[in-house]
């Protein structure tokens, strides 16, 4: 059974995904650690100022400049590449034999991808028997143009809508054979690494050079004027090669991965310089879709 667009949000079966699903440096490093750094460099600061006038040393201050700049560096590399970094270490994370795993055991597992009973279809290439489906809109802002949200700053792309849904589905493990029912639908929480394509570029010169892309526009009553917009689309469809990390539950003769009651952290990675992350509930990783070959299944 495919479920149309407009039902997809009504449905239980299906996990509709935001924004705070996505890895984001800014929302994963510690509130109180952020502050107390901020607080010891305000306080560095007053008292490298206060030295300077009163005894016209300007060690203190210098030290304190330094260490803020790095610090600063730390946090925009972080910011860039923290990403790239959290793929790379599900990557390097071993595959498990499904066959030898316990009950309870925190697992990646490697395999193909089969539908369960609710497939899903994307929102604008309407491609079919999908167990994951993203699609985004992004805008660009200029200097007189307007933000896509209400955080959006000038210069940069914002992003204006966004849909993305997972279901469960069934994965069959490269290094048994196996198959075991991945339960990332029902609302499970489910984090995503899967890459998105860029499907159209529209700017005002050439918005009515594709009619699909109007009536999708149209469809969820979004204006199609004077703005320079992006749409990316990813998704993982049936025969699709994934990864998975979740934890193994056996329930009598049904083999499951489940989300870990607690997240999955990656440490730090000194020798790149990248803080810990923590991994919430299911992680899917999947490589551009549209680029891949698919295995019949």
């Amino acid at each position: 059974m495919k479920i149309p667009g407009s039902s997809i949000a009504n449905n239980q079966a299906v996990t509709t995904l935001s924004q705070d699903d996505e890895y984001s440096f800014r929302r994963n490093f510690p509130k109180p650690i952020l502050w107390s750094v901020i607080l010891i460099f305000v306080m560095g600061f007053i008292a490298g100022g206060f030295i300077l006038g009163a005894v016209h040393n300007a060690i203190l201050l210098a030290v304190v400049g330094i260490l803020f700049a790095a610090v600063v560096a730390l946090f925009t590399w972080n910011t860039c590449w923290g990403r790239r970094a959290v793929v790379n270490f599900i990557s390097r994370y071993p595959d498990a034999e499904l066959r030898s795993a316990k009950n309870g055991q925190i697992v990646k597992v490697s395999g193909v991808v089969t539908c369960g009973n609710v497939p899903l279809e994307s929102s604008f290439r309407k491609v079919p028997r999908c167990v994951y489906t993203s699609t985004s809109l992004y805008e660009y802002r200029g200097w007189d143009s307007k933000p896509a949200n209400p955080t959006h700053r000038r210069f940069t792309w914002g992003l204006r809508s966004s849909e993305r849904h997972v279901v469960d589905f069934y994965i069959s493990d490269f290094q048994s054979g196996l198959r075991a029912l991945v339960k990332t639908g029902c609302g499970a929480r489910v984090t995503p690494y899967v890459d998105d394509s860029i499907v159209i570029d529209i700017n005002p010169e050439n918005k009515n050079m594709s009619p699909e892309f109007l009536r999708w526009l149209a469809e969820r009553n979004l204006s199609s004027d004077d703005r320079t917009m992006q749409l990316k689309e990813g998704y993982i469809k049936e025969g699709s090669t994934v990864s998975v990390m979740g934890v193994v539950q056996r329930n009598d003769n049904v083999l499951m991965i489940v989300p870990p009651p607690e997240p999955l952290t990656t440490g730090c990675q000194w020798g790149q310089c990248i803080f810990p992350a923590s991994l919430e509930g299911i992680v899917l990783r999947c490589e551009d879709a549209s680029k891949n070959d698919v295995i019949p299944v």
